[in-house]
């Protein structure tokens, strides 16, 4: 299912095959949660070369329900790469949710009409085979930063127990990625990447990262974790940043998902080669220049940074999706460039290059 077929240094390029084709890494998730990527419709998703997106089985199963959220690529008109995450990241994270663990599940309020129910590795596979995704992921206790060893320690066991759950009830159709928990803890980190990676899976995900740890620590975790991972699809689970991503890619890491660049967009925070602009900003308000002259998606070749500063300042929405537009763009065409640096073997050059500049000039 996976093929590697460049690589220079650590980086490298793989060939992952699905049910709605192969997607080529490292591959760049926009976050369609509830399915559909915030102020941006898929055809737009396509003009900018999207190859997946990731949406929460979980959320969808609630509303709009499986008898109407069935055949997920069919609903959202979308006949590329559909990743489904379980959502017990989602349930452990929200207070109102969230009403403890079990040794079968995680036991939990629906937010919309306030009933209680288990969620279980059993559950979760029969909702992401009923979604029809083409990769599933297993259900997984996530443990929250800052948990001490114990806490954390019973996490990987929960994780390690739904696992092979999950790998039992897996549908023929689907790829199955597992997920490596432990936090920042180096014992546990390695003991559950090892284990995870032991598993029949299809790939294999470094969850519980970016989620408050320090940089270093997120970094320390990673490079603990890729040497176990040999012959399976990496996945970082919520990084999108351009720096980190470069970084991590620089690691070894195949796949990511990430909110960064449409809630950076929401806030008018524009990514571009030099750093992060806040559009809202008054410097721009006669600054007739393209968000970012180096770009060539449809915002940077129509409309100037004055004239988005007036819709973002106007509270006009239009601002809202032209910024998230130029972001997911920004990212996809990283995804290129990161690419061609990679087959020409000279990564570490380029790395270094983006890293300085955008540093440099950020705003």
């Amino acid at each position: 299912m996976f093929k590697l077929i460049h690589s220079d240094g650590k980086a490298r390029i793989g060939r992952l095959k699905t049910k709605h084709g192969i997607v080529e890494t490292p591959l760049f998730m926009p976050v369609a949660t509830k399915g559909a990527v915030k102020l941006i419709d898929t055809s737009e998703l396509k003009e900018m070369n999207v190859q997946g997106i990731i949406s929460n089985a979980f959320l969808l199963s609630l509303k709009p329900g499986l008898d109407i959220a069935k055949d997920l690529h069919k609903f959202m008109d979308w006949n590329r790469v559909i990743f489904t995450d379980s959502g017990g990241f989602q349930i452990l994270s929200m207070n109102n949710v969230f009403k403890g663990i079990k040794k079968n599940g995680i036991n939990f309020k629906n937010p919309f009409n306030g009933e209680e129910h288990l969620l279980t590795p059993e559950k979760v596979m029969e909702i992401q085979k009923i979604l029809g995704s083409d990769v599933a992921m297993a259900l997984d206790h996530m443990p929250l930063y800052g948990l001490d060893f114990k806490k954390v320690k019973e996490a990987v066991e929960d994780t390690h127990r739904w696992a092979e759950i999950c790998l039992e009830k897996k549908n023929e159709k689907q790829l199955l990625f597992g997920i490596a928990q432990g936090g920042i803890y180096p014992e546990l980190r390695k003991k559950s990447t090892e284990f995870i990676n032991s598993l029949d899976f299809d790939g294999v995900a470094l969850g519980g990262l970016c989620i408050g740890e320090s940089k270093e620590d997120m970094h320390k975790m990673i490079k603990l974790s890729i040497p176990l991972i040999k012959d399976k699809p990496r996945y970082l689970m919520g990084v999108g940043s351009p720096v980190e991503l470069i970084n991590c890619i620089g690691e070894g890491i195949d796949v990511f998902d990430s909110v960064f660049p449409t809630r950076n967009a929401r806030h008018g925070h524009i990514i571009t080669k030099k750093g992060a602009v806040n559009i809202e900003n008054s410097e721009y308000r006669k600054d007739f220049s393209a968000l970012d002259e180096n770009c060539k998606c449809k915002v940077c070749r129509k409309y100037s940074k004055a004239y988005i500063n007036h819709l973002f300042n106007s509270t006009e929405y239009l601002g809202l999706r032209l910024a998230t537009y130029h972001n997911l763009f920004f990212i996809q065409n990283l995804i290129k460039e990161v690419k061609k640096a990679i087959k020409e073997k000279n990564f570490e050059k380029f790395k270094k290059e983006f890293i300085k500049n955008y540093k440099n000039e950020h705003k």
